[in-house]
């Protein structure tokens, strides 16, 4: 399709370009109406919108099925997890129960199972052990003291992030999970795993693992405290057991706020961590099955979830992997599955919690370290990295040795500042490439990467695949110097150089000039005042004549500098100097990679500008995004020198008009102030 060039200032006038209306969104959540308030209750309620329209006949049997599978994988899970909180094991039941329910209603994820978590548990467990120690002073607390006063603390814990998660999910923060990309959310996982497994070591040593996990552990479970309790292990050989299980569920309880400020720090890592591996999981389901996911709605769910548990006595909550997938694997369509496991947790609390009295805690250990095998088979993704991404590769490095070697919420902040600087670091890095024509097309691609793409002659197109700002503005302009194969500083420095010392040599030729007409005025002066006897007359006829003849010589010496100076352009040229000119004419800015600019990717751009038409190259930027070029005119980058007439649609039209006009614009001065 033929078409004219388009530079920005035609484009705008064919499309009729105008800065697109702003939304103010804010507006709308300050209305007040029925529909609104509808819309509101049914967005923070999602099971008002799908439990009515939920299809009994197709889901039911299959949620029924998934519901009590993760039952019966959720019970010995929550009373091993809860070792791992340093916590007695019924207020795993506990947490199994409250936030998994609580999930059900306000949940937009169909597939996660929502409850205790190896990770989470571990990290409420060094808060727990932190606040409310083994010992004291060399000597024992008493263990009753101490379970209640770690209680206190994990359901102080449980509310706090609970707070967190709620408030950043209801002003829209979702988007926070986005820092914790996938490289090191699996790293801080692995680490955390191998952590657990060496807390429980103390609980299994002797004991031979078993290599099975899933429905079988209730197996397991069962078995071993009919074990304990026929042969009397405890008595008889002190070995450590579960204890007693109190029937019933226990009254709500109002956290201890003074010690808020001792939990903040950990309460807003563990409600990010939490929420990562909730929405990370959930978001693999959603695709997998065609269902979306709100992430700010997941953020209010699992904020409520551990809000309202830690009322009732829960330690912190998240999302299973393993549970998760046997909820989905085992015909799981909905939440109800969810609800299905919570009301057999809430029988076992009541009615059948306290036959596990019995438990041996070394079962349980047993049972925790069986179930991290998923996370403990990450460590492959060394392998998968190095062949796929160096980069992410160094990120999981990073954070599993950083939560190895320092505490889990130390090592989450240093592998996050260590991933933004990374990003930092790699945007300073970009690819440059000049640009050739791909053969009988209009496209234009790396010269180095492909074969048959050559450069137009008299023409450069550079372009680079990052965004130009404040961080690499000076190495783009390093690179866009180098890649051109002319050295433009050196250039720059010798022609100022040059036109310095004719300069320096015009001012020394005016001074002896004016030197000489000293002289020449100061003998006229001494003739005049030795004829003293001259008559009047013939002084008056010599001063005539002496000023016709200066006038003569102003004139004259005006001529001259009005030729020299119409010719001065002429001479300050790369080729009246003697210095070697580019082997090209003009130069293309391909930026399309640009998302953004700043000021100082502003004064680099007007510097480039300023630099290359000093060394007689004029300068064209192409394929700007709509809103760079409303930034750019917010930034005033477009003066007299630098017009929209020198941003064009794209890298072809900025090619041919470069063909057509091999000398700069003729409307626009060659002059530009450099920033």
């Amino acid at each position: 399709m033929e078409r004219p060039l388009l530079n920005q200032e035609h484009l705008e006038e064919l499309g009729r370009w105008g800065s697109a209306p702003r939304t103010r969104q804010w507006r709308t959540w300050l209305q007040c109406s029925h529909a609104r308030a509808r819309a509101l209750l049914l967005q923070h309620l999602p099971v008002l919108v799908w439990l009515p329209r939920y299809p009994v006949r197709d889901w039911l049997l299959g949620d029924l099925l998934s519901g009590m599978s993760v039952a019966i994988m959720q019970l010995p899970q929550g009373l091993a997890y809860a070792l791992l909180a340093g916590l007695p094991p019924v207020f795993g039941l506990y947490s199994s129960f409250y936030p998994v329910f609580i999930y059900f209603l306000f949940g937009t994820s169909r597939h996660i199972s929502v409850g205790t978590f190896a990770v989470m548990s571990v990290m409420v467990g060094s808060v727990t052990e932190s606040l409310a120690p083994q010992t004291l002073n060399d000597s024992t607390i008493n263990e009753t003291t101490r379970d209640a006063e770690r209680v206190r603390v994990a359901s102080t814990l449980s509310v706090l992030v609970g707070l967190f998660q709620v408030g950043l999910g209801l002003i829209h923060f979702g988007f926070l999970v986005t820092y914790l990309s996938e490289p090191l959310v699996r790293g801080y996982t692995t680490a955390a795993a191998v952590q657990v497994f060496v807390s429980q070591l103390k609980y299994v040593f002797g004991l031979h693992l078993s290599s099975h996990s899933g429905p079988l552990s209730l197996i397991y479970l069962i078995g071993a405290t009919g074990i304990s309790y026929g042969m009397g292990l405890k008595h008889i050989f002190g070995v450590d057991v579960v204890g007693n299980i109190s029937a019933g569920l226990v009254p709500p309880v109002a956290p201890n706020t003074q010690l808020f400020s001792k939990l903040v720090g950990s309460a807003f890592t563990i409600a990010v961590v939490g929420f990562a591996i909730a929405i990370s999981l959930g978001k693999i389901f959603a695709l997998r099955h065609g269902y979306r996911v709100d992430s700010n709605q997941e953020l209010v769910a699992l904020g409520l979830s551990n809000l309202i548990g830690g009322i009732f006595q829960c330690f912190p909550v998240s999302c299973s992997m393993s549970r998760s997938l046997v909820q989905e694997s085992t015909g799981g369509n909905s939440q109800v599955a969810g609800a299905i496991s919570s009301l057999f947790i809430l029988l076992i609390i009541v009615k059948l919690g306290e036959l596990f009295r019995d438990l041996p805690k070394a079962v349980l250990a047993a049972i925790i370290i069986v179930n991290l095998k998923g996370m403990l088979r990450q460590l492959s993704d060394v392998c998968s990295f190095w062949k796929a991404n160096r980069a992410d590769l160094l990120i999981w490095l990073v954070t599993f040795a950083a939560t190895i070697l320092l505490n889990l919420d130390l090592g989450l902040m240093v592998s996050v500042v260590f991933s933004l600087l990374l990003v930092v670091v790699r945007t300073q890095m970009p690819h440059y490439s000049i640009l050739g024509q791909v053969p009988d097309t209009d496209i234009y691609r790396d010269v180095a990467e492909y074969s048959e793409a050559k450069e137009v002659p008299g023409v450069k197109v550079f372009r680079s695949s990052a965004t130009v700002y404040f961080a690499n503005a000076d190495f783009y302009s390093d690179a866009l110097k180098q890649r051109c194969g002319v050295d433009v500083d050196f250039l720059i420095s010798q022609k100022k150089k040059l036109l310095k010392k004719r300069e320096q040599l015009k001012l020394k030729q005016l001074q002896k000039e004016k030197k000489l007409q000293k002289q020449a005025a100061s003998s006229k002066g001494a003739s005049v005042s030795i004829n003293v006897n001259t008559s009047l007359e013939d002084m008056r006829s010599n001063n005539v004549e002496d000023c016709k003849v200066s006038s003569g010589d102003k004139m004259e010496d005006a001529t001259a500098n009005g030729q020299e100076d119409s010719k001065a352009p002429d001479g300050s040229t790369l080729k009246a100097l003697g210095l070697p000119q580019p082997d090209f004419h003009s130069l293309i800015l391909d930026l399309g990679a640009l998302s953004f600019v700043d000021t100082v990717c502003l004064k680099s751009l007007k510097n480039i500008f300023h630099d290359f038409r000093d060394i007689e190259v004029e300068v064209y930027m192409a394929a700007c995004h709509s809103p760079v070029v409303s930034q750019l005119e917010a930034g005033h980058f477009f003066d007299a020198s630098i017009t929209k007439k020198h941003l064009f649609a794209s890298v072809h039209d900025a090619v041919t008009f470069a063909l057509q006009h091999p000398r700069p614009v003729p409307d626009s001065p060659v002059s530009v102030t450099r920033l």
